[in-house]
Formats: C-alpha cells, structure tokens, sequence
C-alpha cells in the first residue's frame, strides 16, 4: 500500500488508503493510539480496525496524527489531533463524493479522539471505538449524537478499567441512535490474543450496518 500525504493543519499528514470497488460505499478514517507512547498509524490493533473495515467494503484511510512517522509539526495534546482528523474526513469525503455515509473509528487515545470528531460533525453516521480512555480522558463533551456505534472492550485490560467503559457505553446508549458494546472475556488493552475477534467484531458489525 503505497505511502502519500494529505494537507493538514500543521504541514503534511503521513497515511495510507484502500478504496471500495462500489464509489457508494461508506468512507472510514482510523485514528491511532497515544503519539507519546508510541501510537501511530501502524499500531496492531488500529490496522486491525482498518483491515477489518475494508474488507467490509468501505472505503478506508489510516494517517499519523501530527508529529508521528512523516507527519509535519508536533503532538498538541488532543485538540491538534482533532483537528487532523476533521482534515483527513474533509479529504476522505472529496475524494468519495458518492459515498453514502462517513464512520469514525479509533483506538485507545484515538477512540477518543474519534467521539470528540464525531461531536463536531453530524454528518458522521457509524462510530467504533476500541478500548476508549474512559479512565483518564475527559469525556464531558458528549451530547446527543445521531449516529450508531459500536464500542469494544477487554474485560482484563489494565491501562483503561473496563468498569469505566462500560459506564462510557451507557452514556452512549442515551445519546447515540444506536450502541452496541461488546467486552470480550480475558482481553488486555492491546487485545494480543483477540486479534482475531476484534477483527471479526468490527467487520460484521461495519457489514450488517453499512
């Protein structure tokens, strides 16, 4: 998959693209985990979202927040990062004007991110999330959304406690069209061995909805 840049806010914007055969189908930007622990566009669990959105037939893009890999400028503590990711759906949208509707994904800090693009454009229908920051990240922001999303957590994930996901998702359950939240059983935060079920969950998920 070959490497290019989109314009952004601070420079330059490093990532990757995978279009749909059908110009109508969905058009999806992944956000990455944490810049200053080592999150970028390639982390596992992020390209496992991505992979698992194109092979549900949408039309994909994954980039680096600003300051990681090739991308210009420097981390800006999450509202930089939002705006990268506005970019990056304003792109996506150009480039596939016959698409039927946006999705947001992220993992991690981008999930978070992910919410907090989803608040400022309505026009974005489907959101997941996986693993989202409910434990450290203000999430006050949240207000009635008219978009479905799915959330998925692990039951055993030592960075974000899982309690606090799940009380995320009930937030969302009031806000959101529709939320589906699904914890799998034993998963740590970067779902080392539920790769696989991540994957599955997120594609069907992006099949039955899109």
């Amino acid at each position: 998959m070959p490497e290019f840049f989109i314009p952004g806010p601070r420079g330059r914007l490093e990532a990757r693209h995978a279009g749909a055969a059908d110009p109508s189908c969905p058009v999806a930007v992944v956000l990455h985990p944490h810049p200053l622990h080592g999150g970028t566009m390639n982390n596992k669990v992020a390209y496992a979202i991505f992979r698992s959105l194109v092979e549900a037939g949408c039309h994909a893009t994954r980039f680096n927040f600003r300051g990681v890999g090739r991308s210009s400028g420097e981390h800006a503590g999450g509202d930089g990062e939002v705006d990268d990711a506005l970019t990056v759906v304003d792109w996506m949208q150009r480039r596939h004007p016959e698409s039927s509707t946006t999705w947001i994904a992220g993992f991690s800090f981008g999930a978070w991110i992910a919410a907090r693009v989803l608040m400022k454009r309505p026009d974005i229908g489907r959101f997941v999330l996986v693993a989202p920051d409910a434990t450290s990240r203000d999430w006050s922001f949240l207000g009635p959304v008219p978009a479905d999303g799915l959330i998925i957590q692990g039951s055993a994930d030592a960075i974000v406690a899982p309690d606090d996901v799940a009380a995320l998702a009930g937030t969302l359950v009031s806000l959101s069209r529709s939320l589906r939240f699904e914890m799998i059983e034993g998963a740590g935060h970067f779902f080392e061995n539920d790769m696989e079920t991540v994957r599955g969950l997120v594609r069907d998920y992006a099949c039955r909805t899109r």
